[in-house]
């Protein structure tokens, strides 16, 4: 089974950016889904950017412009680059996957591996 983890999060000022990572502990077989989302307490969780193997990205149309989805295959490794960061950005940030074909998109409710969780936290 693989597993997610994610990094990078932490506190940054308004404005600022920070580069999220989330690495793989195996090989995600083709084709495959994977991206990041994110949630805050009593809110729904909902889907930032999503990529496939071969690379193609789907963002969720509110965060456009400000994040970048990005990958690493030969690191196992997902990115999310997050600029001119805003209060509201602060969340819990989760990466998650699922092992199927067709077009991928950004609702959480198609991904069945998740990592644990980087908190980001943006104070103005």
């Amino acid at each position: 089974q693989v597993q997610l983890a994610e990094s990078g999060g932490g506190s940054v000022q308004a404005g600022g950016s920070l580069r999220l990572s989330c690495t793989a502990s195996g090989y995600l077989s083709s084709p495959y889904c994977i991206g990041w989302f994110r949630q805050v307490p009593d809110k729904e969780r909902e889907g930032i950017a999503v990529i496939d193997d071969d690379g193609t990205t789907t963002y969720a149309e509110s965060m456009k412009g400000r994040f970048t989805i990005s990958q690493d295959n030969g690191k196992n490794t997902l990115y999310l680059q997050m600029s001119s960061l805003k209060p509201e950005d602060t969340a819990m940030y989760f990466c998650a996957a699922h092992l199927s074909g067709g077009y991928c998109l950004p609702k959480y409710s198609e991904y069945n591996l998740w990592g644990q969780g980087t908190q980001v936290t943006v104070s103005s």
